[in-house]
């Protein structure tokens, strides 16, 4: 029986449905599975001529395939992102709305082989579309026209986690559990809707693109799963997925649930942390009985520096039994934030944060992981930011952003009201400063989940604003 990997991870499932951008054009194979996967390992294939080989290529096209530079009803197809078994992703315009897109367009051929494909794929994307999480890439319509089932999603510019790691191989420690903690934020809020993902893995994640450090991870592709098949072979009963991300029990039969959406999140993280998958079976078959009968590997082996918090973490999520595991992301998400806020270095983000920004001088002061930026205004004024954690009593970790603006008297309070009902950013709060009341702008983040550009975006606007109400108040640039 020749059950070589023919799925999601093997043969591309175009792109995920968040992949969406023009600076990346997934591969005819994910590189995620290795080398060997390209091969036959339980018997040869059958001999081809080169004659059918085309006829057999030509055949796969479809009209899905040939959108570009089209218009499908109110889109305009300007570009084929990538392509695959289920169908095609085009870089879209919505010509009523006006805004870009990111098109899947489902491929006939493939609905053909799985009959209720149509029903899931428009059940999921209504579902996801009523999401709303900055951690989950929006769907914003789905239906038919010309016989061609479509899913209209957010553009987002960025590359796929897979083609990160495909450059990279290997991520900080920091970075993997920042990104994994923010698939779970998106994840917990697909399984509070009652949602299952059914293949969660690097390529169905987005990273935003950002000037500083890797961007915010979105995940996409909710329900889109398609079913495993060997080569030659009809799908695998009851399997859908991508079989190295597969929790144990799928193999034995039990259905998909928010906990095996879990593990392959665990085995995404040690992805991200080795450079490698944990089991390396070259056919459907052998991943099973590795995955059944093998325990999940040490990630010790490949990372021995890595805190014994981020161990333990790791081997919750990828836990063999279910019951050992988190029930859903929403369990697993409090803990990896909570870690992360522990393990994370203020001077690291702060580093990467105000890298190639001449404009930001800073430096730390006496109190561990105290910080001054001072920040060059483009009116020629400039603002001195502290940024500190937070004293406040809070579930996780706070970075606290403040500036000191000036002298704060009862004359100047329902200004300060006024103004914070319509400042964009941080807040101004009355704080001492030297034994007198002083006008304070103030802004807090989580230091688990802030990223680096987040992070320069608010000393800029803290400052901004901190000089404005030192300018109203004393008409001088001291601070």
């Amino acid at each position: 029986m020749n059950d070589e990997l023919h799925d999601a991870s093997a043969v591309a499932d175009a792109v995920p449905s968040g992949t969406t951008t023009i600076l990346f054009v997934p591969q005819a194979t994910a590189h995620v599975l290795p080398d060997a996967l390209a091969e036959y390992s339980d018997s040869s294939p059958p001999a081809v001529a080169p004659a059918e080989t085309l006829k057999a290529k030509r055949a796969t096209k479809s009209n899905a395939d040939r959108l570009a530079g089209k218009t499908l009803g109110v889109y305009r197809c300007d570009t084929l992102l990538g392509r695959g078994a289920m169908g095609a992703v085009y870089l879209a315009f919505h010509q009523q709305l006006e805004r870009r897109c990111a098109l899947k367009v489902l491929s006939p051929k493939y609905i053909e082989t799985d009959a209720n494909y149509v029903s899931r794929f428009r059940e999921e994307a209504i579902a996801v579309a009523n999401l709303h999480h900055p951690n989950v890439v929006m769907a914003y319509a789905v239906g038919k026209h010309d016989e061609l089932h479509f899913l209209e999603m957010e553009f987002v510019t960025g590359n796929s986690l897979q083609k990160t790691l495909d450059s990279q191989q290997r991520l900080l420690p920091t970075d993997a559990l920042r990104i994994t903690a923010q698939i779970a934020d998106g994840l917990a809020a697909a399984h509070r809707a009652g949602l299952i993902h059914r293949d969660v893995k690097p390529d169905n994640v987005l990273l935003t693109k950002e000037l500083h450090g890797l961007g915010r991870a979105k995940i996409g592709d909710f329900g889109l799963a398609k079913r495993i098949r060997g080569r030659g072979e009809k799908a695998f009963d009851g399997l859908v997925g991508t079989p190295h991300y597969m929790a144990p029990e799928l193999f034995s039969g039990s259905q998909a649930s928010p906990s095996t959406d879990v593990y392959a999140l665990g085995v995404c993280l040690f992805r991200m942390l080795t450079g490698r998958l944990p089991f390396n079976g070259k056919t459907v078959k052998q991943l099973m009985a590795q995955a059944l009968s093998q325990p999940f590997p040490d990630v010790r082996a490949d990372c021995p520096e890595l805190p014994n918090q981020l161990i333990e973490l790791l081997n919750w999520l990828v836990h063999s039994e279910p019951e050992q595991r988190p029930r859903d992301a929403d369990q697993a998400q409090s803990r990896l934030f909570s870690i992360l806020g522990e393990i994370r270095d203020l001077k690291q983000i702060l580093s990467e944060a105000f890298r190639d920004e001449p404009d930001i001088t800073w430096s730390a002061r006496e109190k561990p992981d105290e910080f001054d930026a001072l920040v060059k205004l483009r009116s020629g004024r400039q603002q001195r930011v502290l940024i500190a954690p937070s004293d406040d009593n809070v579930p996780f970790r706070q970075i606290q952003i403040f500036s000191i603006g000036g002298p704060a008297s009862p004359d100047h309070y329902e200004v300060a009201l006024r103004r914070n009902a319509v400042q964009p950013h941080g807040s101004i709060a009355v704080r001492d400063v030297e034994g007198r009341p002083h006008f304070v702008v103030v802004e807090n983040h989580s230091r688990a989940k802030v990223a680096p550009d987040e992070l320069c975006r608010s000393v800029r606007h803290i400052a901004s604003h901190a000089d404005a109400v030192e300018e109203f108040l004393t008409g001088q640039d001291v601070n």
